[in-house]
């Protein structure tokens, strides 16, 4: 079906943006219907056609593993995040301590992948959230990061899902998330400008404020201009 010319100019004028139509990852719905094994299967298949069509010489002691390796690299690693069985479970625990300050978990290490290019993003998430008389463990909140990482993504949609997904567990609004992160589909192609990074952040409930934003923003060392 050809494109109209419209949607076509729209489309190149949009380049490599980062435009996400959704806060949530756009699936089918059957997206879970093939096992494991059959959808390694069948990407190893669509990698050596890949692998074929670029010339590459799949006889090769070095080249004749790689579909298979690619397949289950996706679906069991950088791609796992995409199946809701998959999800970490947050166990919380009642705040008996009474600790009403802001608690926040900074550089946690994050690898995701574009969606627009299937290239690494590589950066760091700030998380934080001020208890309403509910704590989580500190580690669920780096699995939360690290599972909604695992799938194709855009940045802007990542930092939403994870604050979502902590104010559902912890009951309570006022959770934030800052990403600091590279993209390799600007660093490594197109305009190749390996020195600069995304920051995008999502606050919710008193985050909303000035001072408590700005009280996070001191934590983690960024500038208020990212505000």
């Amino acid at each position: 079906m050809k494109m109209d010319s419209t949607l076509e100019e729209h489309f190149e004028e949009m380049g490599d943006d980062h435009v996400s139509a959704s806060e949530e990852t756009p699936l089918r719905k059957d997206a879970f219907i093939l096992e494991d094994g059959e959808k390694i299967e069948r990407i190893q298949q669509s990698i050596r056609d890949i692998m074929l069509t670029l010339g590459l010489d799949l006889d090769d002691d070095s080249l004749k593993g790689t579909p298979n390796r690619v397949a289950k690299m996706f679906v069991n690693e950088i791609f796992s995040g995409l199946h809701p069985d998959r999800k970490p479970k947050s166990s919380t625990f009642e705040n008996k301590y009474k600790y009403g300050e802001m608690l926040v978990e900074k550089n946690i290490t994050l690898y995701s992948t574009c969606e627009h290019h299937l290239l690494p993003i590589v950066g760091k998430a700030h998380v934080a959230y001020i208890s309403n008389g509910t704590v989580v463990g500190l580690s669920k909140m780096n699995r939360i990061v690290d599972y909604y990482a695992k799938r194709p993504q855009v940045q802007e949609r990542m930092n939403i899902q994870i604050v979502k997904e902590l104010q559902n567990v912890l009951g309570t609004e006022d959770v934030a998330c800052v990403i600091d992160a590279k993209h390799l589909c600007v660093n490594s192609r197109g305009i190749r400008d390996v020195d600069s990074s995304t920051v995008t952040a999502e606050y919710g409930g008193k985050f909303k404020e000035e001072a408590t934003r700005r009280e996070f923003l001191d934590y983690i060392n960024l500038d208020t201009h990212f505000e």
